[in-house]
């Protein structure tokens, strides 16, 4: 999928907040059920010993129910997750969003791009689809968007996708601040999330839009379903899986449900058979269309004799979701959705 970074499918400013936030979010019979599970079942863990994916424990070692947000405070140069450091010479008000979570980072900062690739300000749990007409779509589309249409926005801050957009730092550099980010993780969106909420200034909002997200994540996983669930991706009978470490959504499935779906690296995937043999309870379908409209993957495959074998598709349990939130979206506001969408399901 070109808009992600999955595996081919196979076949202005505020002042910044003093002093961190906390919330308890459990009562004493949900903190005695999770120290009862944390005492009866061991944390999953990786090949190499730390926790797995979405066990509940976030990179800086806090567990996913700790959602005490640290202040943010404004910065002219920030370095980001991956080691790249951007700088602005003042606060960016015009930023051109070449990936999705641009626009999702945004959308919580309060901030409207002035040019974007992306469809998800369409959502009406983002801008909705009149205020997002409005906003200027760079021509090129996400594989090859123009670099004199960017420019001619007048951006101080061009953000884009790290493996797809790469390339157009010697056409955008010289011009404008490029920073191309590449999440794999939630915790990569928070934070990419408060690096460009300590450059814009808007640091209040920051940390609201992370307070609410890791309200929902730990509320999700202190019930977490014993359904096993899966994503699956694709168009035209070519499918892949989403998968925990290459997909962001993907990633927070394991602290909320069955996800027995590990990454098979940039080539990998999986078969209907070996999907039939997990025996998913449910599952949700992001059918991507490249150009014009594509039939739902889930359509696609009815009559398919291994399709229809699967418990989730007898039972009635497949679930087309909407692919710019769940596959593109990747920030804190769409990984809010997938987390309502898919706990109101499982």
């Amino acid at each position: 999928m070109p808009s992600d970074t999955r595996p081919a499918p196979a076949g202005a400013g505020r002042t910044a907040r003093r002093g961190a936030r906390a919330l308890a979010v459990a009562g004493a019979a949900a903190l005695l059920l999770g120290a009862c599970a944390a005492e009866s079942t061991p944390e999953p863990a990786g090949a190499d010993g730390t926790p797995a994916a979405g066990s509940g424990a976030a990179d800086d070692g806090r567990s996913a129910a700790d959602i005490t947000v640290e202040p943010i405070e404004p910065a002219r140069e920030i370095t980001d997750v991956r080691g790249t450091t951007v700088a602005t010479d003042a606060e960016p008000e015009r930023i051109v969003c070449l990936v999705a979570l641009c626009d999702d980072i945004l959308t919580e900062l309060g901030i409207v791009p002035v040019a974007t690739n992306s469809e998800l300000l369409a959502h009406p749990d983002f801008l909705g689809p009149e205020a997002a007409a409005e906003v200027p779509i760079v021509p090129g589309g996400f594989i090859a968007p123009e670099p004199e249409a960017i420019l001619s926005h007048r951006p101080d801050l061009v953000i884009g996708l790290e493996d797809t957009h790469g390339r157009l730092a010697p056409s955008l550099e010289d011009a404008t601040v490029f920073w191309t980010v590449q999440p794999e993780s939630w915790e990569d969106s928070v934070a990419y999330l408060r690096d460009l909420a300590a450059l814009t200034g808007r640091t209040e909002e920051a940390e609201e839009a992370e307070l609410a997200f890791r309200t929902r994540l730990a509320g999700a996983e202190a019930e977490p379903s014993d359904r096993t669930a899966l994503i699956i991706y694709g168009s035209d009978e070519n499918f892949g899986v989403a998968t925990p470490g290459t997909d962001v959504a993907a990633g927070l499935f394991p602290g909320i449900a069955h996800y027995p779906w590990e990454s098979r690296g940039v080539e990998g995937t999986y078969s209907l058979e070996e999907i039939l043999a997990e025996d998913v309870d449910v599952l949700f379908v992001e059918t991507l269309s490249f150009g014009g409209d594509a039939a739902p993957l889930s359509e696609v495959f009815a009559g398919n004799p291994l399709w229809e074998s699967l418990t989730a598709v007898r039972e009635g349990e497949v679930h087309e979701v909407d692919p710019e939130v769940w596959a593109k979206g990747r920030g804190t506001r769409s990984l809010g959705i997938v987390l309502d969408e898919a706990t109101a399901i499982l």
